[in-house]
């Protein structure tokens, strides 16, 4: 805890510094999560893909690879981490796999594809979203 003895300021808010140190322990874990997942969001493939699942609700492999020019193996190494990191799930139809946002993880990703400034991707969310 903070006290006023430990703050070189003359004006320093005691009660809010403490009252903030709470509430950053009770939500420490959600910002973790939210953390990891700017973290991996964070690569130009990914949000890329992402942002290609988003749009197209669902997406195999092969047709990721042909969408950004990159070989299946990039894109399925790229696919592991996003599936890893909770942000995709896949289901297997014969032999191709699909890959789609989780339910769970579908709201941070509307929103972290909603900070682009570009005005068509924001027309296409506000879309989607109807």
């Amino acid at each position: 805890m903070k006290t006023e003895e430990s703050c070189i300021r003359d004006c320093a808010n005691v009660i809010q510094i403490n009252e903030a140190i709470v509430e950053l322990n009770q939500v420490d874990e959600d910002l973790q999560s939210v953390a990891a997942i700017l973290n991996l969001a964070g690569n130009e493939t990914r949000i890329k893909i992402l942002y290609l699942v988003h749009h197209y609700s669902e997406i195999c492999v092969c047709d990721l690879s042909d969408m950004l020019n990159l070989s299946v193996s990039a894109i399925s190494q790229q696919l592991r981490k996003l599936k890893d990191g909770e942000l995709l799930t896949s289901s297997k139809i014969g032999k191709t796999i699909f890959y789609k946002i989780s339910p769970e993880k579908k709201e941070i990703i509307q929103l972290i594809l909603s900070l682009s400034n570009h005005s068509s991707i924001n027309k296409k969310h506000e879309i989607l979203s109807l």
